[in-house]
């Protein structure tokens, strides 16, 4: 396995305050650890038959964010927290990596792409910092095109959205003259050109369109229909 960050760098208090996580997440790994032993149906699962439940409890983690219950959104991000445990625990049975490789990648991740936090750039504004974000990805996953590491499983609208804000963040403004004007009665050039301006005027558009649908589902149910 890899290599974490310096522990005595993590411990001085460097990447924020002290919190005290109990012994809460070392059982979760301990339990999943037991449940790929003694039961059957977790011990065969793989992370492609696990994939179906993790966009399932993610889509029931948007849903708990958006009722404002804490109790559910407890309980749904407790649920996506299984499958990162689980498929570490499949990797680390494997031998390709476990649970500590993927917290210290993280941390790492997050130190490299703040340098305005742990760097010595000034504060930065809304722009340069999504710049910035964006600028190390780029150079780290040695990606060609604005565009590389959008993931195609993104719902459409959703996926049209990342699309618009890479583009935005990234100042890529002579991208806007690429819409196909040959689309402009086509639904599909409409619903694009509809994302673009939302991205552009900094909404939503898929927590826009969540919001309305459920505006319309309420009247409709009131409606008795």
């Amino acid at each position: 396995m890899t290599a974490g960050p310096d522990r005595a760098a993590l411990a001085d208090g460097a990447l924020g305050a002290s919190i005290d996580l109990g012994d809460a997440l070392p059982r979760v790994v301990a339990l999943m650890a037991r449940l790929r032993r003694d039961c059957p149906w977790d011990a065969e699962q793989t992370p492609r038959s696990l994939v179906k439940h993790l966009i399932e409890e993610t889509a029931e983690t948007v849903d708990a964010i958006e009722s404002g219950v804490a109790d559910d959104l407890v309980e749904e991000l407790g649920d996506v927290l299984l499958q990162v445990v689980f498929h570490a625990e499949i990797a680390r049975e494997e031998g390709r990596f476990d649970i500590d490789d993927v917290a210290n990648a993280l941390v790492t991740k997050l130190i490299v792409r703040h340098p305005w936090v742990f760097g010595d750039d000034a504060a930065p504004t809304h722009d340069n910092m999504m710049a910035t974000w964006e600028g190390a990805k780029q150079v780290a996953k040695k990606r060609d095109s604005t565009l590389d590491g959008i993931a195609d499983a993104l719902p459409a609208l959703a996926r049209a959205a990342k699309v618009a804000t890479r583009l935005r963040d990234n100042h890529v403004d002579s991208a806007v003259g690429l819409l196909d004007d040959e689309q402009s009665d086509d639904f599909g050039g409409r619903l694009l050109a509809l994302v673009v301006e939302a991205v552009q005027a900094g909404a939503d558009p898929d927590q826009a369109l969540r919001d309305a649908t459920r505006a319309w589902e309420q009247k409709v149910r009131a409606a008795g229909l």
